[in-house]
């Protein structure tokens, strides 16, 4: 594939002279991902993280748009009674993950997951009625995004990827994954590769 005359990996659609898909190693889970790319995001070869997340996991779908709320397959995930949706977004009303454990016996946890700024966020979730009506969920924590080219609205804003590890450790407390801790040391390693990278080249 060629943009601009270059050639783009196909798969984390970066150039192919900076494609970091080798470090990528896929983890499976119970929990079905699915991310909701907003168009500028696809747009993005240099730091777009939320590719390296779908190829980081198994179970895990991308969807690109902002209106999702006529999307017949997100609503067909959300209308499935044997599915219990959440978004993973911070607000008042979210279930912290680190004091409170999400999910039914006899049904599938699938996470919601927005890939944009923080301002086109909010935009998705404003057109999107049927994503915005899903519990919300969030967390906790205290660590400074790696990141460190892209300028961060806060100081703990963090990325798509940082931030799905950050879900992934606490499902992992609440037993409703078993993910191998060497696998979720490793789940970043695309991600840090990118940033040396990027750095690399001022």
């Amino acid at each position: 594939m060629k943009r601009n005359d270059r050639s783009i990996c196909y798969a984390c659609y970066r150039p192919q002279t900076s494609c970091m898909c080798g470090y990528i190693t896929p983890i499976g889970t119970d929990t079905r991902f699915i991310i909701l790319m907003h168009p500028k995001e696809f747009r993005k070869t240099k730091n777009g993280t939320g590719h390296f997340t779908n190829l980081s996991l198994k179970n895990c779908e991308i969807h690109v748009g902002i209106d999702f709320t006529e999307h017949k397959a997100i609503n067909g995930i959300i209308s499935d009674p044997t599915n219990l949706c959440y978004v993973l977004y911070p607000h008042e009303r979210s279930i912290n993950l680190n004091e409170a454990s999400i999910g039914q016996e006899k049904r599938n946890t699938v996470i919601f997951l927005i890939d944009s700024t923080w301002p086109c966020s909010k935009a998705i979730l404003a057109a999107s009625s049927n994503i915005d009506a899903l519990p919300k969920i969030s967390f906790t924590h205290t660590e400074v995004s790696k990141f460190t080219f892209k300028e961060q609205p806060k100081a703990y804003c963090l990325s798509t990827m940082e931030s799905t590890l950050c879900v992934l450790k606490l499902l992992n407390m609440h037993r409703i994954e078993t993910i191998e801790e060497t696998k979720l040391e490793r789940f970043l390693l695309p991600f840090e590769k990118m940033v040396a990278y990027q750095l690399s080249w001022g």
